[in-house]
């Protein structure tokens, strides 16, 4: 026993048959019941609220919803187009992220040298003044730098 891989038309012409045609009319009615199924996509960028007259395909363009209707109008299309852009068709709002620890403490670390500094002046120390200035101007950079 062998077996052939042969195009439809070259089966034919040797008068072989296999099962159903993919082409049948069985399999075209399949599709067709899904296609029918899904809503036509010029029909949801028509659709319009009532109260405020916008339209989805607006809404889509402008990304605002124009009143509180809107939500209930556009509600069955606002899950698909929140997780397509979002992930996740709940708004969980923005995230804010805590401030960078090296920072604080850098910014602890300035204010006690100036704090320092401010006393090593005020008792005419002006050695430790200068190094606490250097040490205040160096970490400043540090500062800057990042």
């Amino acid at each position: 026993m062998s077996t052939h891989h042969l195009c439809q038309k070259c089966a034919a012409e040797k008068g072989l048959q296999s099962g159903e045609d993919p082409s049948s009319s069985h399999l075209l009615d399949l599709i067709d019941k899904i296609a029918s199924g899904l809503p036509d996509a010029s029909h949801v960028e028509a659709i319009r609220c009532r109260f405020c007259d916008l339209t989805f395909g607006e809404f889509r363009k402008t990304t605002r919803l124009g009143c509180p209707q809107c939500y209930e109008t556009f509600g069955d299309q606002l899950p698909r187009l929140l997780r397509r852009i979002h992930g996740s068709d709940s708004h969980v709002g923005k995230i804010y992220l805590p401030p960078d620890p090296s920072a604080s403490e850098m910014e602890k670390r300035l204010e006690g040298l100036h704090r320092k500094l401010d006393r090593a002046v005020q008792v005419e120390d002006f050695e430790r003044a200068a190094e606490l200035r250097d040490e205040i101007g160096s970490l400043a950079l540090v500062k800057e730098a990042t």
